[in-house]
């Protein structure tokens, strides 16, 4: 059941309309949650994230880089929830790769000083998928 779990979750999270929370903790230590954009992934083990350099995530990533995110639906009804590290990517070629159709909206290009990425690296994770629970760590 696990391996069923985890290949519709893979599938999940690869979903280009999916929507995705990010929790950080604050400046003064406590926890923060907010939408944000996958930009790419590999499964469940890392997410990128575009996001302002000059931003609230970034300043709090600076202070601690532990992080969770979530997704979730009422119908199908899952929730997955992943926690790992954070950080952010400086490889002017990686920006390259990580931009997507709606960082227009944004930034003028991937060399735009307030334009970076972020990387979350899952660590573990816990999952309700059909009324089945999950967890596990990554490996």
């Amino acid at each position: 059941m696990d391996a069923y779990i985890l290949e519709n979750v893979e599938k999940i999270v690869s979903d280009e309309q999916i929507e995705c929370t990010l929790g950080l903790i604050d400046i003064d230590g406590y926890p923060t949650v907010s939408a944000i954009n996958v930009s790419k992934n590999e499964g469940i083990k890392w997410f990128t994230f575009c996001t302002f350099t000059d931003g609230d995530k970034v300043k709090r990533i600076r202070k601690c880089n532990k992080a969770s995110i979530c997704f979730y639906s009422v119908y199908p009804h899952f929730n997955i929830t992943l926690v790992g590290k954070i950080e952010e990517v400086h490889d002017q070629d990686i920006k390259n790769i990580m931009w997507y159709r709606a960082c227009k909206h944004y930034w003028n290009n991937t060399q735009d000083p307030n334009y970076t990425v972020l990387k979350f690296t899952t660590e573990r994770y816990k999952i309700m998928y059909e009324h089945e629970k999950i967890e596990g760590k990554i490996v």
